[in-house]
């Protein structure tokens, strides 16, 4: 018995000074990096991520950064990229050590991350072991994750500040719920610094041969100005960034029956609040325009979001909603009673996707109408996209925000797609 106690004592022991080791080596690493910025909110982190490493990069600033969105992405000082590998595909806060080891092999003056973890502890341990972030960014405080942050969204927001940096700097472009955040950088000593989305013009926005928001350019411009890059320059870096897989696209397309369609893939706003605003930015835009359609993902573990999206179905006004995936029931109640709309239901978790395609666009009439798939994409949503990208892509012709740069190039609102 004193044998196996004495064994057990041993391998605690160096489990201990292993950990020791590896922690004094991951601050080390830290230390080789002398800008840190930790992209946390609830939507846009990775398209945040992204802009802030492009306008270090526009600056001069040798910037290493690294998204965990849609699809988790290492992206080398000369931008170009790799896939973030991950053993048995799981996720996992840890791998924060290894990205920083990567990172510090560049000798980089800034290192741009995004926040990986949902839960406030975990989101605390991000900060203060893992990053220690000398610039934050908490971009927004939306609806989502509320059983591992809420139940409200004051509970969301105090939860995000668990990642600001104390006695540092975080910005940020949340205004409903500015005061909570104002709290808690006091209570950590920290500078926040609320930016203004109107502060970046149209023309500004333009330059960009991807969709995105004002917010999120805004900040990008703020962290930038932090470390000394002024905005013209900041603004270059950001139209040359390479978008992130998920970022919110318009495609026409040529169907098999001779028609146009327009194809907007809202799949990755999948809360209410980003779902309405991506729509109507949008059809505000020209991107998409009416006919309007309206194809609704379902997922078995997403069954109280299946509903919101059907409840907005009245905002979106389409002439048809698709309801795909499972259980579509859940979309389809909740969609309220007094509209009048066509629902067609073409659900299960294992169907074709070829029958799918056809299914959807034997429904749709006219020879131009659009197409916007909202909820989550996994399951028959990866599928459909799939199916989607055999048909004919027609052109780019330029979008109705079309303009000249101001050193004469042509760019585009909207990636050019349509």
């Amino acid at each position: 018995m004193l044998f196996l106690y004495s064994v057990f004592l041993l391998c605690s022991l160096g489990l201990l000074v292993a950990g020791v080791v590896e922690q004094r080596r991951h601050f080390e690493n830290l230390a080789r990096i002398p800008h840190r910025v930790l992209v946390n909110g609830i939507r846009g982190k990775s398209s945040i991520t992204r802009l802030c490493a492009g306008a270090l990069r526009g600056g001069g600033s040798v910037t290493v950064a690294k998204t965990t969105g849609t699809a988790a992405r290492f992206i080398h000082p000369d931008a170009t990229e790799e896939p973030v590998y991950r053993k048995f595909g799981i996720a996992n806060v840890v791998e924060q050590i290894g990205i920083v080891r990567r990172a510090a092999a560049y000798r980089p003056q800034a290192l741009v991350i995004e926040c990986m973890a949902v839960m406030p502890a975990l989101q605390e341990v991000n900060q203060t072991k893992l990053i220690r972030s000398t610039i934050g960014v908490l971009c927004n405080v939306r609806e989502d994750h509320l059983a591992e942050m809420g139940p409200t969204l004051d509970d969301v927001a105090r939860s995000l500040c668990r990642s600001m940096p104390v006695g540092g700097v975080c910005v940020t472009a949340e205004r409903d719920r500015l005061h909570i955040l104002r709290e808690e950088a006091a209570a950590r000593d920290c500078e926040l610094i609320a930016v203004d989305p109107q502060s970046v013009t149209d023309e500004e926005l333009r330059g960009f041969s991807w969709f995105t928001f004002k917010e999120n350019v805004a900040i990008a411009i703020a962290v930038a100005g932090l470390l000394g890059v002024d905005r013209r320059t900041a603004l270059r870096g950001m139209w040359e960034a390479p978008p992130d897989p998920g970022v919110l696209s318009v495609e026409k397309y040529r169907t098999p029956q001779g028609a146009r369609l327009g194809f907007a893939n809202v799949f990755a706003a999948n809360d209410l609040e980003s779902t309405l605003m991506n729509v109507r930015q949008l059809l505000g835009l020209g991107a998409i325009h009416r006919p309007l359609h309206v194809l609704i993902n379902c997922r078995p573990d997403r069954v109280e979001r299946n509903g919101q999206m059907g409840a907005i179905v009245p905002e979106l006004d389409p002439e048809t909603v698709f309801l795909i995936g499972h259980p579509t029931k859940s979309a389809r109640d909740g969609i309220p009673d007094g509209w009048t709309g066509r629902v067609v239901d073409l659900g299960g978790d294992h169907r074709d996707a070829d029958e799918l395609m056809g299914a959807v666009l034997e429904e749709i009439s006219g020879d131009d109408a659009s197409l916007v798939a909202v909820g989550n994409i996994h399951g028959q949503g990866e599928r459909l996209l799939e199916r989607l990208a055999r048909l004919t892509r027609l052109p780019a012709t330029g979008t109705p925000t079309a303009t000249a740069a101001t050193d004469g190039t042509a760019t585009h609102g909207i990636g050019g797609a349509l």
